[in-house]
Order: C-alpha cells, then structure tokens, then sequence
C-alpha cells in the first residue's frame, strides 16, 4: 500500500496526529506522526483527509503544484514514503 511523507514540522505533526478532526478515526484512517516534525499518510488516512474542507487544517490539494497538505496558509509537500 502506498504511503506518502512529508515534514511539516514537530507542533503540526503533533496536531495533525492527536487533534486533526481524522485523529479521531481508526488508526488506518490517521496521520501519523514519525518524529522529527515528519508525518506519515496512508492510502486511507489521505482518503479521510480528502474529506475535510479548504476552512479545516489538514486538509489535501492535489493539483498542477503536486500533492499537499494544509495548515494555516502553509502548504506541505507529501511525497511519496
């Protein structure tokens, strides 16, 4: 299964892990936080990312600029793990 990574930094990946509105879900379905300010998505975990909208943090873009993720006005590469 296809994960994604990306570094968005020690207190989003905190938020992103425990308070995101998908921290709340399975396991499966949650970022997780790898340490170092890196995260980690699965394939499910991107799908319920997917459903929050543009006014919630952590929520996904995948356009001409490439596959990222939102908090604030900051967007975050996700790459490929």
């Amino acid at each position: 299964m296809t994960t994604w990574a990306a570094d968005v930094g020690e207190e989003n990946a905190r938020w992103l892990a425990t308070e995101c509105r998908t921290a709340r879900l399975a396991s499966e379905y949650r970022p997780h936080d790898r340490g170092g300010g890196r995260i980690e998505i699965s394939a499910l975990a991107l799908g319920a990312l997917r459903e929050l909208g543009e006014e919630e943090d952590g929520y996904i873009t995948d356009d001409g600029d490439g596959l990222r993720i939102w908090i604030g006005d900051a967007a975050f590469e996700l790459e490929p793990a």
